[in-house]
């Protein structure tokens, strides 16, 4: 039995390796990613003696693919988790915490937003409750129109954007209700009488437990292990140009013919290639659009005076380059036992492709001045990395969940093919995992 894994990131060496345990030693395994590595957005390299992670560098610690992934390939000894120090945010140019208990930044109640927002917002927010809510059940709007209306500009500027720009490299302008908060959705379709009550209803109770998750030495101990485990042909620069039905399986070009077919790949390539054989399911992948952004890592001098937090985001409007500041030497107890002090810097939102084609000089000039404004401390750099990210996130619009429903039903009537990736259910390395999981279920249904 042959398959084919078009796409070599983490959802598609998910899916070889599940592959791998479902249909066993017989079967032959080819993975094509086009660019010249594996891994997609997760990408370790070298800075201060040690790996850093350039692209990802946590997970949701409360989900449990990622640590029961790691258990099963005996890499449980690399889960490490934060020092459990809270994130700043600059906005109204000074920084102050971040809200806490709130909902991807949409707060439940006043109290966390007090000096982040002014005094009028803060009673727009505490009357919420006493002003009629209407919503209809299944609706999706963008989060702005939810939380201005109900909340002012404010908030969602200053504490939503700041967190909406890490997790998607969006805003709350570009990201629909329905799919990057379903369970606010789903609150507010049971008919919630204010946002706030929806906001409170789904909140998590209050817990010790690390909300994120991360790995010792970096992604790149997880995908080799994948990758090993596999035991796939594994074919990098191998883009995939072409998919169409036989009347036993599938043709793939550049391989030939397989029984079965995993897409990984990002939005639009599965549109194009599914554009023969499944037209509306590529016009729902193709409607997905995508965000670029770039990371720069600084190593800087083991005495610079970072502040005691995790990282500092920064709110719509302020007028800085950067859109976040992880203080990873800080986050991560593992990095600050190396010595020195390193930060990474973000760069990118939706609709500004403009940081790619900035120079390594400019973007290393950029975050230096840009963390010297939010921490007011000298920042003088021993090294640097900077990794660009080219449509390296798709955009959770309204109407997503609607988009992927739709892609899903067509691909299911073609026995052997199969989705996955980052632009189906979650953008996070857990629902990467699971969505090559679920891919391999698909594939693999055909042959066992």
């Amino acid at each position: 039995m042959r398959i084919a894994v078009a796409g070599g990131g983490i959802s598609g060496l998910v899916a070889a390796f599940r592959l791998r345990g479902l249909i066993g030693a017989q079967a032959r395994i080819t993975v094509l990613e086009a660019s010249p590595r594996t891994g997609g957005v997760l990408y370790t390299g070298e800075l201060a003696g040690g790996p850093v992670d350039l692209g990802a560098e946590a997970f949701v610690g409360r989900r449990p693919e990622v640590p029961a992934l790691l258990d099963e390939l005996g890499l449980a000894e690399q889960l490490v988790t934060p020092s459990g120090l809270r994130p700043l945010v600059w906005a109204g140019g000074r920084s102050q915490p971040l809200p806490e208990r709130t909902l991807m930044g949409i707060p439940s109640g006043p109290e966390s937003l007090a000096g982040l927002v002014d005094a009028d917002t803060l009673e727009w927010v505490r009357t919420e409750p006493e002003r009629p809510l209407e919503w209809a059940a299944g609706a999706d709007i963008d989060v702005f129109s939810l939380v201005a209306a109900r909340f002012g500009e404010q908030v969602a500027e200053r504490s939503v954007d700041p967190l909406l720009g890490g997790v998607y490299a969006g805003s709350s302008r570009s990201i629909g209700v329905r799919a990057a908060l379903p369970a606010l959705a789903a609150a507010l379709d049971r008919g919630a009488a204010s946002l706030t009550a929806a906001v409170t209803s789904v909140l998590p109770p209050p817990s010790t437990a690390p909300v994120f998750g991360g790995l010792r030495d970096g992604y790149r101990v997880l995908l080799d292990a994948l990758a090993a485990r596999a035991e796939a042909d594994i074919r990098t620069g191998a883009a995939v140009r072409s998919l169409a039905r036989t009347e036993r399986g599938w043709v793939l070009d550049p391989i030939g013919e397989v029984d079965a077919v995993v897409l990984a790949t990002p939005a639009p390539v599965t549109a194009r290639l599914l554009a023969a054989v499944a037209p509306e399911a590529s016009a729902a992948a193709r409607a997905v659009e995508l965000s670029s952004s770039v990371v720069v890592a600084l190593a800087l001098p083991g005495d610079t005076a970072l502040p005691e937090n995790s990282g500092v985001l920064i709110a719509t409007g302020e007028g800085l380059r950067a859109k976040a500041f992880t203080l990873s030497s800080r986050k991560w107890p593992h990095l600050a036992a190396r010595g020195g002090a390193l930060v990474r810097a973000s760069f990118g939102r939706f609709g500004d492709p403009g940081p790619l084609s900035w120079t390594d000089h400019e973007l290393v000039t950029a975050a230096v001045e840009d963390l010297r404004t939010v921490t007011g401390v000298a920042i003088a750099p021993d090294g640097f990395a900077v990794q660009r990210w080219p449509g390296g996130l798709a955009q959770y619009a309204p109407g997503h969940t609607e988009r992927i429903a739709e892609l899903e039903s067509g691909v299911a009537r073609l026995p052997g093919l199969a989705v996955a990736g980052a632009y189906l259910h979650g953008v996070g390395v857990p629902a990467c995992v699971a969505a090559g999981t679920a891919a391999a279920e698909r594939a693999a249904a055909v042959l066992v």
